[in-house]
């Protein structure tokens, strides 16, 4: 690690972005290809994005034998906390069968689509449209250059991909045995929390997929044990929404699903009670005196409303009203159901809103109503 001046510059430069699996495994891909065409593997090799720049990648290994190649490339995810950061993507290509066009097919640690609700369908490696119409692309490249037929057969695979699977939410979505090959722009943008909304929007579409009536998004392991406890839940009705609960009823407004409940800590849910649709902390604090005002509207008296006010945390507050014998929980749940109903907005949904503290016990609850109509406060 750099000290001094040095560190100080570096944490003031912007975020290096870096390059989706879906990239490295084109590249991997194209390279193959063409070593197969020629017997030669170019290095570096240039990849084509969707928005038309061509960056090129060195190869990290190469290999051909008599009717395959394998080349691949380490894939560099830049300032983004990504857990492909420095995994080897591979690509082993064979020639395939006249007019079949390229197919694909999972490597070690590359996963397979078993539920329905995905991009893919059960049964196919998981490997999304976009990197499958880029390596696609790169192979036809190689072959019209060559003028051959660009038949090919594709498998894509992943170093330690099964472990590092385990890190994300490929299980739950029932990718198994690895990790997904995915990417819409082929670039990884640092903290851009894209790769965290893509998965909330699978998990939304996966539980309609199966017919389920009911998902439940929560804000961490605690308050999702939790309600998955109070409803009886499948693990496919839990959505891990983290700080974007904004993100997952928006995108349920678009993909209805009959109910919906939002689980939450309570200073989570202290923040949804004042407005915030992303509760991150870099998005700002609960207010504690907003939470007094809150309580004094529904009834407590002017020395507990101090108390609030003068706690050092919302969990301090919390305990506060207990004591007192008041229901700040209730009081923070229906405020934080006005928030959450505005912004999925249909009357066909019902919303719920779920209060719990870090032990997993209910603190506070909305019930399951329309969310559409006049504010229920």
């Amino acid at each position: 690690m750099n000290t001094g001046d040095t560190a100080d510059d570096a944490s003031d430069r912007p975020l290096k972005r870096g390059w989706t699996t879906g990239t490295c495994a084109a590249g991997a891909a194209k390279a193959a290809f063409a070593a197969l065409v020629t017997g030669d593997f170019p290095d570096p090799i240039e990849v084509e994005l969707p928005s038309g720049a061509r960056p090129a990648f060195a190869l990290a290994m190469h290999d051909r034998g008599s009717e395959a190649a394998t080349a691949g490339i380490v894939k560099d995810a830049g300032d983004d906390p990504d857990v492909t950061h420095g995994a080897l993507v591979r690509a082993t290509v064979r020639r395939g069968a006249p007019g079949a066009g390229v197919t694909f097919a999972a490597g070690a640690g590359v996963g397979t689509v078993t539920r329905p609700g995905l991009p893919i369908p059960p049964g196919e490696p998981a490997i999304n449209p976009v990197p499958r119409r880029m390596i696609a692309a790169g192979i036809a490249e190689v072959a019209a250059a060559h003028g051959v037929a660009g038949d090919a057969e594709v498998e894509i695979s992943i170093e330690d991909g099964a472990a590092l699977a385990l890190k994300t939410l490929n299980p739950r979505l029932g990718i198994v045995g690895g990790l997904s090959v995915l990417g819409t722009t082929g670039i990884v943008v640092p903290y851009s929390c894209a790769a965290w909304i893509h998965s909330i929007h699978r998990g939304i579409d996966v539980a309609r997929a199966m017919g389920l009536d009911h998902v439940a998004g929560a804000t961490g392991s605690a308050s999702e044990a939790a309600v998955a406890k109070l409803h009886g839940l499948d693990e496919v009705a839990l959505i891990d929404m983290g700080d974007f609960v904004g993100g997952m009823l928006k995108y349920v407004h678009a993909h209805p699903v009959p109910k919906v409940t939002v689980a939450g800590g309570v200073a989570k849910m202290t923040k949804l009670a004042q407005g915030f649709l992303d509760l991150h902390s870099k998005r700002g604090s609960a207010d504690l005196p907003a939470l007094a005002r809150l309580a004094a509207e529904a009834g407590a008296d002017a020395d507990l409303c101090a108390r609030i006010a003068g706690a050092n945390m919302v969990a301090e507050a919390f305990q506060i009203a207990a004591t007192a014998g008041f229901p700040l929980g209730d009081c923070v749940a229906r405020a934080a159901w006005t928030t959450a109903a505005r912004a999925l907005d249909r009357a066909d949904v019902l919303l719920e809103i779920t209060v719990f503290d870090r032990d997993g016990a209910l603190m506070g609850r909305a019930p399951l109503l329309p969310a559409k109509g006049p504010a229920r406060r």
